[in-house]
This record gives C-alpha cells, structure tokens and sequence, in this order.
C-alpha cells in the first residue's frame, strides 16, 4: 500500500516506499510515480518520470548491494517534482563517457541527466539518495 508522507513546508505531500533491492522492484516504483503525479494532476510528466524512476532503480539494483532501496517522489517546491531513491551504499554514482562503449550497459546515468531538469547526489552516513527533479507547470 502507498501512504503519503509527511507534507512538506510548501504544501505537497511526498510520496515514499521502501522495496527490496531487486530488478521488479522497478515496477511497484512506477507506480508509486504514478500515484504521485496523479495526485499533483501533473500526469503530463508521467512518462517521462517513469523512465527516470526505472533507471534510478535499475542503478540501485545494479551497482550496490543494498538488500533494501527507498524511492521518493517530493515537490520539494512549486517549481519541481523530485525523484530520488535511496540505498545503504556510500560510492557516488558515475556516469560514463560518451566515448565508451554503451551497448552494454552505462547508459543510466547519461539517459537521467538527459532527461531531468537537474539530478545530484545527496550523501548520509549511512548511504546516499540519487535524485533527479523535472519541472512542472502548476495546474490552472
């Protein structure tokens, strides 16, 4: 079941769900994204955070061994929806170089930073949250 969190000081409420660390944990993710922008009528946004989402999760899965990940979807602002997911893993995320070869994968990052208005990595002790924010046009 998908519960709201805690509004935020601007008002929106934020939408949060731990899941293990699997592949098909992209799926209950997109949902989750789903749910958010439905809820903020941004729905607009929604393919667009889903391929972001399913990216985010795939690099959580892919290059750390965190058992359990957290995704979050935020208005950290009237301006922005947030995306992030959360893992037990301290190494900031690297995207790769163009020049390299993509075919086999490398390409998360890039697709995320092509897409997202902007994206950045917040540390913790105890892991990291990769975000990426889209801008949304508030509802007329």
């Amino acid at each position: 079941m998908i519960l709201p969190a805690k509004p935020h000081p601007t008002g929106h409420s934020g939408y949060s769900e731990s899941l293990p660390g699997l592949e098909e944990s992209a799926q209950v993710a997109r949902k989750l994204v789903r749910t958010a922008l439905g809820a903020w009528r941004l729905e607009e946004l929604t393919d667009t955070a889903i391929l972001l989402v399913t990216e985010l999760v795939a690099n959580a899965v892919t290059h750390t061994n965190s058992r359990v990940i957290r995704v979050v979807v935020s208005r950290p602002s009237e301006r922005f929806v947030r995306i992030g997911v959360v893992d037990k893993a301290r190494v900031l995320p690297e995207m790769v170089k163009p020049s390299e070869d993509l075919l086999t994968g490398g390409r998360g990052l890039l697709l995320v930073d092509a897409l997202a208005e902007r994206w950045g990595t917040d540390m913790h002790r105890w892991g990291k949250q990769v975000w990426a924010e889209l801008v949304c046009e508030p509802a007329r």
